[in-house]
């Protein structure tokens, strides 16, 4: 609506936009929902702290986009699929930290890493585990089979089920994903 009407919306019904919901700001979202979202992470999670620091997060996604809390229609369930998205985030970050916490608990003393370094692992490994997310299960396979393993393009082929050109393909696919994503 021209700001020249704005103080006059009654007087210009035609001007109204009456198929979308009335304007709604980050703060009145997070008002109204903020205590909603923060109960059903809890429920999610089992957790009251992280709970609440994923609900923080869901909200400092929104705020990342404010024009579309103007479009949102259902805001639970708009605030639901930021939230979900961050607790599977959550939980696999979470699973890679316990497994690569087991495997330096698993070395001799003198080959444990120091807890920076365990971090700094920990952290490489989230940022891998992200990069490879986006591949194709099959790329993501034989990207792993070569770099953790270290097969062959021709061992790779055989474990897949698939032909050597189709490993080539995967492990271009791979490459080009991690480095567009670096």
């Amino acid at each position: 609506m021209p700001a020249a009407f704005a103080a006059f919306p009654n007087d210009f019904p035609s001007l109204s936009m009456p198929d979308r919901p009335p304007s709604r700001s980050v703060e009145t979202l997070y008002g109204d929902h903020h205590g909603w979202l923060l109960g059903w992470l809890r429920r999610k999670l089992g957790h009251a702290g992280d709970a609440a620091d994923l609900a923080q997060d869901t909200f400092l996604r929104v705020l990342g986009r404010p024009r579309d809390v103007d479009e949102v229609r259902e805001p639970r369930a708009w605030l639901t699929t930021i939230a979900h998205g961050l607790v599977v985030d959550h939980v696999r970050r979470r699973t890679l930290e316990r497994a690569c916490l087991e495997a330096i608990a698993a070395l001799p003393e003198p080959q444990a890493p120091s807890p920076e370094a365990q971090m700094l692992l920990i952290e490489s490994l989230v940022r891998i585990d992200a990069m490879l997310d986006g591949l194709p299960a099959k790329a993501r396979s034989a990207f792993l089979l070569s770099r953790l393993d270290g097969l062959g393009y021709a061992e790779i082929a055989q474990r897949l089920n698939v032909s050597l050109s189709s490993v080539e393909k995967y492990m271009a696919t791979a490459i080009r994903h991690c480095l567009a994503l670096r």
